[in-house]
């Protein structure tokens, strides 16, 4: 009895020992797959930089470090700057942070947080566009070579045009949004791309007047006809889109302003001397009430004028009872209905009158319902 009483105790005593050991032991490996794993992220970036300039976009940092040890990798870039010379014309990007951080627990899961000012120009020369938020941040998932899904979220963005006199409101929104993910296919075969834009309390003075008073939007779409990620310039990928056949379909577009809103749905291709080509369905609720930012009250000015398509409707009243066009003349509503029809058939959008307009791409030239808009700069 007194010879296992001691056994017993001479394996209490090692016990502690042996835990002590394996501690040891174990921090041991974590440490190595800590410094193994900091130093394959500081590959992968250094690879990705490389392919990247064989197609003229060339990434640097000022200073680059990498930290976070024991339960993270913390990649920090200062003084970050993107130049895309293969842009027509050359684009130079320059902003003050990028942090990127990643959990040794979800390595495919990364974390990027960008610190403003953006400057954007041509290289070698004053830039003269500025981005500024109170909060930007990129999510991405899988691997940096092969993702998943990218988002990239910001908080009260604002886009100015730059100029000798004064800065120009390009853009802002209280909050915008973007997602691309991979729906079908791999980064190395026939992806197959969707992608979510949100915008709340947007305004973009800049793109057209109607868009300077404030919208929000909510957008989804696909984008097929891609054959890879691999580095090329956009010509390149626009170029590949088209001999595929691949489409932009906008399963769901739905902006509102006011008490105007839309939503609009189609596909978009690419011709052989890349402009669009394709039709698209775009509904809108209380359309009369954009057609003056839109300058379409023209239109239906002359649509319900004498000699027009509803003045003649009118004329011919004249002619059945004499008096009774004057009675039509007077009541406005019906007459900018019927100019506004003249565009399109009427319907309903989420329980309001609306009027669905057909929105034709032929080869660059755009159509909204009869009226030609004008054509649209060639891709490539």
């Amino acid at each position: 009895m007194a010879m296992y009483s001691e056994s017993m105790d001479l394996r209490r005593r090692r016990w502690p020992w042996a835990v002590a050991v394996l501690a040891v032991i174990f921090v041991v490996l974590w440490t190595v797959a800590w410094f193994y794993a900091s130093a394959t992220v500081e590959r992968t970036i250094a690879g990705w930089r490389e392919r990247e300039a064989k197609v003229g976009r060339i990434y640097a940092c000022a200073t680059q470090t990498i930290g976070g040890f024991p339960f993270r990798i913390d990649v920090r870039c200062s003084d970050p700057s993107a130049e895309f010379r293969s842009a027509q014309p050359a684009t130079a990007l320059k902003w003050k942070d990028l942090h990127v951080m990643a959990n040794v627990f979800s390595p495919t899961r990364l974390v990027g947080e960008l610190t403003g000012p953006l400057m954007i120009g041509e290289p070698g020369r004053l830039p003269n566009m500025s981005a500024n938020w109170r909060s930007a941040e990129i999510l991405v998932r899988g691997l940096p070579i092969a993702p998943e899904s990218v988002t990239l979220a910001l908080d009260e963005a604002d886009v100015q045009r730059v100029a000798g006199g004064g800065n120009e409101s390009v853009f802002k929104a209280k909050k915008a949004e973007f997602t691309g993910r991979m729906v079908e296919g791999s980064a190395a075969s026939n992806p197959v791309i969707g992608f979510v834009l949100k915008l709340a309390e947007a305004t973009a003075p800049a793109v057209h007047p109607v868009a300077a008073a404030l919208f929000d939007a909510d957008v989804t779409a696909v984008l097929r006809g891609l054959k890879d990620f691999g580095p090329k310039t956009w010509e390149e990928r626009f170029r590949e889109i088209q001999a595929a056949g691949g489409r932009l379909e906008i399963t769901n577009a739905r902006v509102q302003q006011g008490e105007v809103l839309s939503v609009t749905t189609g596909q978009l291709g690419l011709t052989r001397n890349g402009r669009l080509d394709g039709d698209l369905r775009m509904t809108v609720a209380n359309f009369d009430k954009l057609l003056p930012a839109l300058g379409l009250d023209r239109f239906v000015a002359q649509a319900t004028a004498p000699g027009g398509q509803f003045g003649a409707a009118i004329n011919s009243l004249d002619r059945l009872m004499p008096g009774l066009g004057n009675i039509a003349r007077q009541n406005a509503g019906p007459a900018v209905a019927a100019g506004i029809g003249l565009m399109g058939q009427p319907t309903e959008l989420e329980g309001k009158r609306a009027v669905a307009i057909p929105v034709r791409f032929a080869d660059g030239m755009v159509t909204m319902g009869p009226i030609p808009l004008g054509p649209t700069p060639p891709l490539y």
